[in-house]
């Protein structure tokens, strides 16, 4: 009997985050979608947790397994908003899909770059997205004309570049050959020095 309750106390949350959701993307502002999107994972499960202390029908099940519950919905929601709005705004893969269905099912693989350099960034407004997500997570302030790291940026930029160079594939699979281009990107990279702020 209680798996049954607890069942119906999660349907009753993921039905209440699908419409919270629906409701702040079709009709309010969003800032960013991961993060309106846990937001919105949060208030169905504050929302699906009232239902849960509240009805009799929910009280066989003890306060731990209720406080669970309410734990499994939170992460269930972090995934959910990690895994699909947000995947489906950032992805390159999936932009990759949609544009080769796009253009009749089939792109030359010589013409890819022009795809990325001429089409992507203007068509997902890729810089636009990218400095508005930076900014409302603290990690850049764009003043006089120029983007500048706060100090929570810095901190994040040193962990990831630390973490690429020592912790991702060193033999990763690109276009047929295993290669570790990707563990330091910059390695080949040529530095203009004409976009450097003062």
């Amino acid at each position: 009997m209680k798996y049954l309750k607890s069942s119906v106390a999660s349907f009753v949350f993921l039905a209440l985050m699908l419409i919270v959701y629906y409701v702040h993307v079709a009709f309010f502002q969003v800032n960013v979608v991961l993060y309106s999107a846990v937001l919105d994972a949060l208030i169905a499960a504050a929302v699906a947790a009232v239902a849960l202390f509240a009805l009799s029908y929910f009280r066989g099940l003890n306060t731990f397994e209720k406080i669970q519950l309410m734990f499994i919905w939170i992460l269930t929601g972090y995934i959910f908003a990690i895994s699909i709005p947000t995947v489906i705004d950032r992805s390159l893969s999936l932009y990759i899909l949609e544009k080769i269905q796009q253009r009749g099912g089939g792109i030359q693989l010589a013409r890819f770059e022009d795809v990325f350099t001429k089409e992507f960034a203007k068509e997902h407004r890729l810089v636009d997205v990218r400095l508005t997500e930076q900014e409302e997570s603290g990690t850049v302030t764009i003043k006089d004309g120029c983007v500048l790291l706060t100090e929570r940026g810095k901190q994040i930029a040193s962990f990831s570049r630390y973490f690429r160079l020592h912790f991702l594939p060193k033999r990763r699979l690109l276009m047929g050959e295993y290669s570790d281009a990707l563990t330091d990107p910059f390695r080949q990279s040529q530095q203009a020095v004409d976009y450097g702020c003062k």
